[in-house]
C-alpha cells in the first residue's frame, strides 16, 4: 500500500478548487435547479440526473479511477503514487469540463439516450471527480483481479438496470448505433 503524501492531497484540492472555478465561470449550476441536494438520483431519464450528489453513471467514474490507476501503474511507475492522483485528477476534472460544454452536451442529446441531459450541476461535477478518486484509492489497495472484477460487476450491473454502462456511454460517443440506442430506449 501506498501512503500519499499531504503535498499531493492538496495539489488535489487545489486540482478541484480549478474546476469549480471554470465550471462557475461557465455558468453551470451550484446544484439541482430544484433547489435541493440529494444522496442518489436513480431516475436515469429524469430532469434530477447528473444534478446531485450520485446517480447512475457515478459507477462509471468510480471505474475511471480504477483505470487512472493501472495506467499510472504502468506507464508512471517512477512517479510517486501522489502525482499520479493529481494527474488522474486532472484528466478526469478536464473532462468533467468537456462534458458540460455546449458541443458535448449536444452530442450526447444526438448520440446517446440521454435526450434531455442539459449538463451537469457543480455539485455533481465534483462528486464524479470524488468517485472516481475513491476508485483510483481502492484500486491502489486491492489486486488488480479484483479490481478488474469489480469494474466488470459494475458494468454489467449498471446495463442490466439502466441499459446503459461506461463501455455503452463512450461507444455511443464515439461511434453511434441506432440499434443500440433503440434497445437502450427500451423500444
Amino acid at each position: 500500500m501506498h501512503k500519499i503524501e499531504r503535498r499531493y492531497w492538496i495539489g488535489t484540492l487545489v486540482i478541484f478548487a480549478a474546476a469549480t472555478a471554470i465550471l462557475v465561470a461557465m455558468q453551470r449550476p451550484p446544484i439541482c435547479t430544484c433547489g435541493y441536494i440529494k444522496l442518489w438520483e436513480g431516475v436515469v431519464n429524469g430532469p434530477g440526473n447528473s444534478q446531485h450528489l450520485s446517480d447512475w453513471y457515478s459507477f462509471s467514474h468510480v471505474i475511471h479511477g480504477f483505470l487512472f490507476y493501472a495506467g499510472g501503474a504502468l506507464f508512471l511507475k517512477r512517479l510517486p503514487m501522489g502525482a499520479r492522483l493529481m494527474i488522474a485528477s486532472v484528466l478526469e476534472l478536464a473532462w468533467e469540463v468537456a462534458e458540460n460544454s455546449p458541443a458535448i452536451i449536444d452530442r450526447y442529446r444526438a448520440a446517446t439516450m440521454a435526450v434531455g441531459y442539459s449538463g451537469d450541476s457543480i455539485l455533481n461535477s465534483l462528486s464524479d471527480g470524488g468517485m472516481m478518486v475513491l476508485g483510483f484509492l481502492v484500486a491502489s489497495r486491492l489486486p488488480w483481479k479484483v479490481t478488474a472484477a469489480l469494474a466488470i460487476a459494475f458494468e454489467l450491473f449498471t446495463l442490466v438496470m439502466i441499459r446503459d454502462n461506461l463501455t455503452l456511454n463512450i461507444l455511443m460517443l464515439v461511434y453511434p448505433s441506432d440499434a443500440i440506442k433503440v434497445w437502450q430506449a427500451g423500444i
